[in-house]
């Protein structure tokens, strides 16, 4: 079955690609995490970049990197900062919806820049999105992916992405090692939009909640067994996000087993007829692929392909 595009799809905007001898500023907004500061300037010096720490990172409060206040003040300075070229966060864990009501979107869409992380993170990608109008990108957090040596192409498909290598009509690479299923066959175009499931579900009934009209899905999770699984799409459907769909990329679903999880996907996406590919490295796994929040993609689930049908970042 192929979905076809419709003239009311309204991609995000691309942001500016990360330059080359770029300032990475990097930023708590959910969990603690000790970070050593210079193997983080290291490996980014290694690669032709600079690091900027913002205050927060160095903070702990409970199972929150600081307040929400320092939190908070440290997401808006880091996009507000000329200097600054893209925002990777710490970590994920727990925090980031308690930020969602004060933070000014105005402020972030006028300053729009790379903004990347996953887990908990997905709450931002998800506001960014609705409220502010850009790309985001779905992808390593710094401690456990980056400085935590994830296999390639964790790092290839971060850097690739934001240097702008790859343009629309890019057919986005996934590595042979790790074989994907198809649910269910077809072509899609939409939006690409979403991450952690529990994460999109926890926000639903919020302003913050997925747009989902017109969006292929992509979800992933972790610590999650089947059955709350199965809840969470549950949830969905009778929030009535589901039918909206065009198409749905699922992730890594970490500690389910893979045979069981296929089956109660098929179940959850067999009533609304769209495309379903399984298996993508993109979440709490390694390795794990940048993906374009809010981008225009088409997903071919039959040839097991995902293709930009934008430019995701523009080339100063």
């Amino acid at each position: 079955m192929t979905v076809p595009p419709t003239h009311t799809l309204c991609p995000n905007a691309p942001v500016p690609a990360l330059p080359m001898e770029g300032l990475i500023g990097v930023i708590a907004p959910a969990g603690p995490a000790a970070l050593d500061t210079h193997k983080a300037v290291q490996w980014m010096r290694a690669r032709g970049y600079s690091l900027k720490v913002f205050p927060g990172v160095y903070e702990k409060e409970g199972y929150l990197a600081g307040s929400d206040e320092v939190r908070l003040n440290d997401l808006h300075a880091a996009f507000a900062d000329p200097e600054v070229d893209a925002i990777i966060c710490l970590r994920g864990g727990y925090g980031t919806p308690r930020l969602l009501d004060r933070i000014d979107f105005e402020l972030l869409r006028n300053n729009a820049k790379p903004f990347i992380g996953y887990s908990d993170i997905t709450a931002l990608h998800l506001a960014i999105s609705r409220h502010a109008g850009f790309v985001t990108f779905h992808g390593p957090l710094l401690n456990a992916d980056l400085l935590g040596k994830r296999q390639q192409p964790t790092e290839s498909s971060f850097l690739n992405m934001l240097r702008g290598h790859l343009k629309a009509g890019s057919v986005l690479a996934h590595p042979e090692a790790y074989p994907l299923t198809t649910i269910a066959p077809g072509i899609a175009h939409g939006r690409l939009l979403g991450g952690n499931l529990s994460m999109i579900a926890a926000t639903m009934g919020t302003p913050y909640e997925i747009d989902a009209e017109g969006v292929i899905l992509f979800i992933e999770d972790i610590n999650e067994p089947l059955y709350r699984i199965d809840r969470l799409l549950t949830h969905l459907r009778l929030a009535g996000t589901l039918r909206k769909l065009r198409g749905v990329l699922v992730g890594d679903v970490a500690g389910v087993d893979v045979s069981s999880l296929d089956r109660l996907l098929k179940q959850a996406f067999e009533p609304f007829r769209i495309p379903v590919l399984s298996g993508w490295r993109s979440g709490h796994c390694d390795p794990n692929l940048t993906l374009p929040m809010g981008a225009l993609v088409r997903l071919n689930a039959g040839r097991q392909e995902l293709v930009l049908e934008q430019d995701v970042v523009i080339r100063r």
